[in-house]
């Protein structure tokens, strides 16, 4: 079927389940940024393939909605003659409904949308129905099954605690609480707890399951357990065990009676609408794992750092081969990312990548989550700006970095040089900020913003995302943005700081590395203060500073930062590619 017989089958599908819309969510049971093939719905029925997003579905007319990362995108991927776009923050799909549902029957899928999700689009005036079946999937007649890759411990040396330890102290808080369980929906939470890892997404280490964790530490795992092999079995004892996803159900029924812990922003619906109907009582409260999980063990601050500096050699290899290349011509953006991760694939411990490479020539680097395909692969031109933002899975770590490089060989214009120099001392100036605990992501957000804003520049994305040790490269609860939550930031916290400006149709600038949540210990006085520690190594595309737009302070930095690159990196590569690192960390002049 092509797009639009794809939108009409949905709406015959809708109608016949007695409701008046749907909601199609870009999401599949475990509510995560990635998913299998076969959790594509939103891509299937419209043709965007942004990792965020919604659509909307009535008899006389559909929307899809995308916040400000894939604004071009979803204008581009989508038709406009069937769907309307709008943006999911400044236009949220409530105030949608409201004005276009408000008293009609729009089913959802209970499996797909959590249950605070569920109780804001309901405050639309629209009647909220669960499907016990869905309409999509009952057109989309080709969908991929479900992957079944096996799972595998992830070794404590690594994680820095056993899953035992992890059980009992998650449980323990639960008996604090009352609580004779808490629902692990999201399988990031069940991978940390158990220390467990799989392969059933592309750049996620992720075996998909659910899990009940009891006040007891016992955990029952809900997927396959065809995937659980001996040596998992054996790492976690007789504690945990492995059941098909088709025992939820009676294992919920068996908690009739008892107080529950169900996390409504991160768990599907359905969890809990079986919870009350069986008789359980369903608390509202934050996953147990979620704030644990971000904290990294000292071990797993270690593994980070051994990662991001294994692949600072990989970076350094890339970036001297592409300040050669470049100007010449003859590549193009997929052929470059794909030299990267060349690169990242000869380092030891390297998995995969961590989420799919954006790289971006000119234009393409305006459109800020951009992934070049054989459709829109383009060359790269001498003497345009060019984005990369990539990372790796590495069995002790997960790396994200951004660099926007000049192609050369002619020097850049003098407006592009200003705007790269505004972020990069955004960036830089984030990194450098020592805070005292109690502060959130959104606190800090606006340091990263104040150069462009002095210019009256603005970039529509967050700030900065938590970062897991080899799980996602998204992780939360903490983030530098103004729409994160206040979450404190907690010492052993990864979080990346990536500022950015983009003029669609001409270039995009972002620049970001990660940072470790640290104890200031030479603060003074009682109060205990944080900073942060820079993980990444990568030198910074030093024709596109502007340095007389440096302050001295500034400047002094960004000299601090090159020679920690070179005195970290330069022994671990060979002679060559030594000395062009060596050049493009010299110290700036003025």
């Amino acid at each position: 079927m092509n797009r639009t017989e794809r939108l009409e089958a949905l709406r015959a599908a809708i109608a016949r389940a007695g409701v008046e819309g749907f909601i199609v969510p870009r999401a599949d049971e475990f509510l995560g940024e990635y998913v299998p093939a076969g959790g594509e719905r939103l891509a299937w029925l419209t043709g965007f393939t942004g990792s965020a997003g919604l659509a909307i579905v009535l008899p006389e007319r559909a929307v899809v909605f995308t916040d400000g990362r894939y604004v071009t995108q979803v204008a581009q991927q989508t038709d406009p003659a069937l769907w309307e776009r709008r943006h999911l923050i400044d236009q949220p799909p409530a105030e949608w409904l409201k004005e276009h549902a408000a008293g009609r029957r729009v089913g959802y899928d209970p499996w797909l949308h959590p249950q605070a999700m569920v109780d804001r689009l309901a405050a639309s005036g629209a009647v909220l129905v669960p499907l016990a079946e869905n309409p999509l999937d009952a057109v989309w007649t080709d969908r991929p099954p479900p992957p079944a890759a096996q799972a595998e411990p992830w070794p404590e040396a690594f994680a820095g605690r056993s899953a035992a330890e992890k059980r009992a102290a998650i449980a323990e808080e639960l008996r604090k609480d009352g609580q004779a369980a808490a629902v692990l929906a999201d399988a990031h939470s069940v991978a940390w707890l158990l220390n467990m890892r799989g392969g059933d997404l592309d750049h996620t280490p992720l075996a998909l399951g659910f899990a009940i964790l009891r006040d007891d530490a016992s955990v029952q795992v809900f997927m396959d357990p065809a995937k659980a092999g001996p040596e998992l079995r054996t790492a976690l004892g007789n504690a945990v065990a492995f059941e098909p996803r088709s025992g939820l159900t009676a294992a919920l029924g068996g908690l009739a009676g008892k107080r529950v812990r169900v996390d409504t922003e991160a768990t599907p619906a359905w969890f809990g609408l079986t919870l009350r109907n069986a008789g359980a009582e369903v608390v509202a409260g934050t996953d147990p794992v979620r704030l644990p999980r971000a904290t990294k063990t000292p071990a797993e601050r270690d593994g980070a750092r051994a990662a991001h500096k294994r692949d600072a050699r990989a970076l350094a290899r890339f970036l001297a081969w592409f300040a050669e290349a470049a100007p010449m011509g003859g590549r193009t953006e997929v052929s470059v990312a794909e030299r990267l991760l060349g690169f990242r694939r000869e380092e030891e411990r390297f998995r995969a990548e961590s989420f799919p490479a954006i790289a971006g020539a000119g234009e393409d680097g305006a459109i800020i989550h951009y992934r070049a395909t054989a459709e829109t692969d383009r060359a790269v031109r001498p003497n345009e700006a060019f984005l990369i933002d990539s990372g790796g899975q590495y069995l002790d770590g997960t790396t994200d970095v951004t660099r926007t490089l000049w192609t050369g060989p002619g020097e850049p214009p003098a407006e592009l040089r200003d705007r790269y120099t505004r972020v990069l001392r955004g960036m830089l100036a984030l990194a450098a900020t020592r805070f005292p605990e109690g502060v959130a992501g959104p606190h800090l957000d606006a340091i990263a913003r104040r150069p462009l804003w002095e210019a009256g520049l603005d970039y529509d994305h967050g700030t900065g995302h938590g970062v897991g040790a080899f799980l996602s490269v998204h992780e939360g609860p903490a983030a530098f943005s103004r729409a994160a939550a206040n979450i404190p930031l907690r010492e052993g916290m990864i979080l990346s700081d990536e500022p950015g400006f983009y003029l669609p149709g001409s270039y995009g600038i972002r620049i970001e590395n990660l940072l470790l949540v640290a104890r200031d210990e030479a603060a003074p006085g009682p109060k205990r203060w944080l900073r942060f520690e820079t993980l990444t190594l990568a030198p910074f595309e030093r024709r596109l500073i502007a340095v007389e737009g440096l302050t001295p302070a500034e400047r002094a930095q960004i000299d601090d930062y090159h020679a920690r690159v070179l005195a970290e990196v330069a022994p671990m590569l060979d002679a060559t590619t030594a000395a062009w690192l060596r050049a493009a960390c010299a110290p700036l002049v003025a």
